[in-house]
């Protein structure tokens, strides 16, 4: 089975918005992973929220998954009792919405890395002890 890459909004943020610190490093990424990067509604909420706020398109997000460069793949609804166990054990980062449904779609895909600009990953764990990879900046 061929790894996952699960993206976080960080690095979507930062392909459409030129001026972000992380733009090159993002692009550069981006251009070395085979699409779909998977996501979560959470997750493009957020890019959405932040990409507006930086002054880019925020549709520009929803695009991604028109253009098979996104694919959200995660039902919340479904794993509502380990989303709230994850931001209960991570309450005092605190732990978004949009970072538990990573976490819990890297425990549900053991073939996979967190593709993000947030270095909380680095300490959040899977299955309560496991490293998640990640794929960050060495900056992080």
């Amino acid at each position: 089975m061929a790894e996952r890459v699960l993206i976080d909004a960080g690095p979507i943020v930062a392909i459409l918005i030129p001026a972000d610190q992380y733009h090159g490093w993002a692009s550069d990424q981006f251009s070395s992973l085979p699409p779909p990067l998977f996501t979560c509604e959470a997750v493009l909420s957020e890019a959405q929220f932040l990409v507006h706020r930086f002054g880019g398109d925020p549709v520009a997000v929803l695009e991604m998954i028109t253009k098979g460069v996104l694919n959200v793949a995660f039902n919340a609804e479904a794993e509502a009792d380990r989303l709230i166990k994850l931001q209960r054990t991570y309450q005092n980062l605190p732990m978004s919405l949009a970072d538990a449904c990573l976490v819990r779609m890297s425990e549900l895909h053991a073939r996979s890395r967190v593709f993000t600009l947030d270095s909380d990953f680095r300490i959040y764990r899977r299955h309560g002890r496991q490293v998640i990879p990640v794929l960050a900046p060495l900056n992080l």
